[in-house]
């Protein structure tokens, strides 16, 4: 008992914030590993800043602190929209911005990530469904 308890004790260790389910923008850009590594973004997709370029999808992202711009080649998820959560996961380029690799949205009207409502009411933006 003692070995697996100081087995577990010592992944978890390893693992330290990979354990994250994903980061806000304000949270990333304090991060100084984040370019090295693959993270997740989470936040709310910025009303007017979705553009489509052929393929490439841009947007920004944000936790009520800061944003973050977002580049994703690839097909968007069908409840992705303006003003609604999203995650992306991928890696964050050198001039401060992210490439996504993946992209999810939220799954309905009334589910947010318990993540994305704890960092939207800790910087005032929360907005409960009606």
């Amino acid at each position: 008992m003692v070995a697996v308890a100081l087995a577990a004790g010592l992944v978890l260790s390893a693992l330290g914030d990979s354990l994250t389910f994903f980061y806000g923008p304000s949270q990333l850009i304090a991060r100084a590993d984040a370019a090295s590594q693959r993270v997740r973004l989470g936040g709310l997709v910025v009303p007017g800043s979705v553009s489509r370029e052929g393929a490439v999808v841009r947007f920004e992202v944000t936790d009520g602190a800061a944003s973050m711009g977002v580049r994703f080649a690839g097909v968007l998820p069908d409840l992705f929209r303006e003003g609604q959560g999203v995650v992306a996961e991928g890696r964050m380029t050198p001039e401060g911005g992210f490439v996504a690799e993946t992209v999810l949205a939220k799954h309905d009207e009334k589910y947010m990530p318990p993540d994305v409502a704890k960092v939207l009411r800790e910087n005032g933006e929360w907005r409960p469904a009606q």
